[in-house]
């Protein structure tokens, strides 16, 4: 955990205007380019007190078809290992989400805007491999640069409508540099609130992740990963491996 905190202590020393989401757990206001395309297929791993959980393989595709908005779209299949029952397999949980800058950026404000998705329960909770009931999240993000850096921060509620389930907050902030054409590495603080009314994953906790990106072919096809670990409250693990593309128009004004 030393060297996970001393390694985005120097990230942040010498960041480049870069953005935020996947491979992190925080995301950013910066919407894709009108017409344009973006694909993910990945898996994720999350640990929490009693319970390991997978994603994947799973499927993202967003599309800006309105300036300044992109249509998010998410597909897993997810696997439940819990420390008192039999491990399970199959369709997860499917989120749908909206994407809008309202305010962009200039020399003396940030970029702000939101992503708010929607859980839909389309796995079965009985095999402990959805919520069976939907939950938001509705967040603000900023993004600010200043000369070489750029900062990205915010954070909001998730509002669940499952049974034993709390509203929580998260947010935190993160930055990114540029160690190369081809390697990008970047670091985030984020928190998350107390989950569930039970005594498992009941507790908040405050999370150092560190990851980022290598580029495979350009444009527009990349390696994603990330691991994190708890600094502070619960004990939690969070790891992401991805493949990424995007594609649209080549207008000068795209470009």
């Amino acid at each position: 955990m030393r060297l996970l905190l001393l390694l985005l202590i120097a990230l942040m020393a010498y960041p480049k205007g870069l953005l935020a989401g996947p491979p992190f757990q925080l995301d950013d206001p910066d919407v894709i380019p009108y017409r344009h395309f973006e694909f993910y297929t990945f898996s994720t791993v999350g640990s929490t007190p009693g319970e390991v959980d997978t994603a994947g393989p799973a499927v993202e595709l967003n599309w800006s078809g309105i300036h300044n908005v992109m249509f998010h779209f998410l597909v897993p299949a997810v696997a439940a290992f819990p420390s008192d029952g039999p491990v399970t397999f199959g369709l997860g949980d499917s989120e749908v989400g909206l994407q809008y800058r309202f305010i962009q950026e200039t020399k003396h404000r940030p970029m702000v805007g939101t992503f708010t998705m929607l859980e839909i329960p389309t796995g079965n909770p009985d095999r402990g491999l959805g919520a069976g009931k939907p939950s938001w999240k509705i967040p603000i993000w900023m993004q600010k640069s200043i000369g070489t850096y750029t900062f990205d921060w915010g954070g909001g509620e998730n509002i669940s409508h499952i049974p034993g389930a709390r509203n929580f907050p998260f947010g935190g902030a993160m930055v990114q540099r540029d160690l190369s054409k081809k390697l990008t590495l970047g670091g985030e603080l984020y928190y998350h609130g107390r989950e569930t009314a039970g005594t498992l994953s009941s507790r908040y906790a405050t999370m150092v992740d560190i990851g980022g990106y290598y580029t495979l072919h350009d444009p527009g096809f990349q390696l994603l990963f990330c691991y994190g670990h708890t600094v502070a409250g619960q004990t939690e693990n969070y790891a992401y491996l991805g493949l990424y593309w995007t594609w649209g128009p080549k207008s000068t004004a795209d470009k």
